[in-house]
């Protein structure tokens, strides 16, 4: 059973897909007149997330962002930079998918664009006039008019009269009410236009989501999300339109999930706060972000906060989210080299027990502690998508994994051939939760203790060899107390020993 915290209701409800073993969601995506900075990056990840958990449960997922490729601020800055909105746009949202790649988000299934959608828009517009929801000025201005709509206000729990006792609204006085919002902006000078039964114009911001989210997946879909700054206006009007133009109050979105703000301090980080932007100067975009950390780090330190909450974003944060992630990583390294001396048949005795469950290994300890957690994993999961509980399980299995490893590199077990197939599931498990929350898909950034040994690589083995030469005389001479001494000091030091008939070999831990 999963629950979902819905907007609409302000309650946790029980989630009921429209369409059996199916899912589908759109997101509000970004409107590409610069570079995303961090808190656009947010919403993203959460969905990314929200997807990658109904797949692995079996669901089959439509997944839909648009792109606000036409809007004033992309005209203002084509225009001050003198170029065209579409270079502006191109330009930015390539600067956008080579951030999300980073960031380990997946591509949607559609992203479409407003100046690819313009007939279905002008369609929408159209239907909505011909039903008296909206009204056309003598410029060829189109407005919603939101008297018309009993159910105006109904996500937000706004009423029109509460709107407009502390509203802050553009005076217009063409408007049959102050809250009325534009459905189609007639052109200007220097503006991009498309013809319309209005005239030369272009979209406003709320009526593309309406049309882009009801031509890709209909009139009724399970999920719509953004950040909580879109549940007033956008999303507001987004249904007030839509439900319009459809004549159904129950259609459109069935559930509505909205993520908090990143913070700095107690302030939103936004683009519009011009000190705010200077301040975190060289640390605001996604692109300056991941030109100092990696960015499975920043997906961690996302997720490591209940998508609902305001996360606040500095650099102090990211590096205790690397720190953590640095401890994930390495039970993921563990395993991956106790694979490796599974495959090469360190695991030998073969005792013919088949049964997990009944195992008395520590590595039957090992796993039944994994399935565990993994079954906490899942319940965390089903709570409204509780990633910041679900990356504590995963990281209790990580610490189990180390002492296990620990204790194996030590010889204080003696492995059988069950142990090996018991080490294979339990890396089964650690990766099913890796990868819901999106780790390890990327190369894993060096280790400390790597990148001071590769400073000098060539010193490191020479002294090696010096000092494993001096072991071997000291073991020749049957003088094991300065043999076993070596052997525990460069243990300490992070240095595993290994004496092989070939001879004795080394490697950090």
């Amino acid at each position: 059973m999963i629950k979902v915290f819905n907007t609409m209701s302000r309650s946790k409800e029980i989630f009921k897909p429209l369409k059996k073993n199916e899912v589908s969601i759109y997101c509000c995506g970004v409107t590409p007149y610069n570079a995303p900075h961090i808190g656009n990056a947010r919403p993203f990840v959460t969905w990314d997330v929200i997807r990658r958990f109904f797949k692995k449960l079996g669901y089959k997922v439509l997944y839909v962002q648009n792109f606000t490729d036409v809007d004033d601020k992309i005209i203002k800055e084509a225009n001050a930079q003198g170029v065209t909105w579409k270079e502006i746009s191109e330009k930015n949202i390539s600067v956008y998918f080579k951030g999300m790649d980073a960031l380990n988000v997946r591509r949607a299934d559609f992203y479409p664009k407003v100046s690819e959608t313009m007939d279905d828009i002008i369609e929408m517009i159209r239907g909505l006039v011909d039903k008296n929801f909206a009204y056309v000025l003598e410029n060829g201005d189109v407005f919603y008019s939101v008297e018309e709509d009993k159910n105006y206000g109904k996500l937000s729990g706004r009423k029109l009269s509460d709107m407009m006792a502390g509203a802050r609204v553009e005076v217009d006085e063409r408007k049959r009410h102050p809250m009325d919002f534009a459905l189609w902006k007639a052109a200007k000078p220097g503006e991009p236009f498309w013809e319309s039964p209005w005239g030369k114009g272009r979209p406003g911001w709320h009526i593309e989501c309406s049309t882009m989210s009801l031509k890709f997946l209909g009139e009724k879909f399970d999920f719509h999300g953004g950040g909580s700054d879109l549940i007033f206006p956008h999303h507001e009007n987004e249904i007030a339109q839509s439900q319009a133009f459809l004549g159904d109050e129950n259609s459109f979105a069935q559930y509505w999930i909205h993520n908090g703000f990143i913070t700095d301090g107690n302030e939103k980080i936004s683009k519009s706060n011009k000190k705010m932007v200077e301040k975190r100067k060289g640390f605001f975009t996604v692109e300056e972000v991941l030109s100092k950390y990696p960015g499975e780090v920043i997906r961690l330190l996302l997720l490591q906060t209940h998508y609902r909450n305001p996360l606040e974003f500095n650099e102090n944060r990211v590096i205790e989210a690397q720190e953590f992630y640095g401890k994930l990583a390495k039970a993921y390294r563990q395993l991956e080299a106790l694979a490796e001396k599974i495959s090469a048949g360190k695991f030998i005795k073969d005792t013919g027990e088949k049964n997990f469950a009944i195992t008395v290994s520590q590595a039957g300890g090992l796993v039944e502690e994994g399935e565990r957690l993994l079954a906490n994993f899942y319940a965390a999961m089903s709570d409204d998508f509780n990633t910041a509980l679900a990356i504590t399980y995963m990281f209790e299995l990580s610490k189990e994994i180390g002492n296990y490893y620990g204790d194996f590199i030590e010889g204080k077990i003696l492995p059988v051939k069950i142990d090996g197939d018991i080490i294979l599931r339990v890396r089964e498990i650690y990766l099913e939760m890796a990868e819901i929350i999106g780790l390890f898909e990327q190369p894993l950034p060096v280790e400390a203790e790597e990148k001071k040994s590769d400073d000098k690589p060539e010193l490191v083995d020479s002294l090696m060899k010096i000092i494993i030469s001096v072991r071997q005389e000291a073991r020749a001479a049957k003088n094991w107390a300065v043999a076993d001494k070596i052997r525990d000091e460069l243990k300490a030091a992070g240095i595993v020993v290994e004496d092989t008939p070939q001879g004795a070999t080394w490697k950090k831990i």
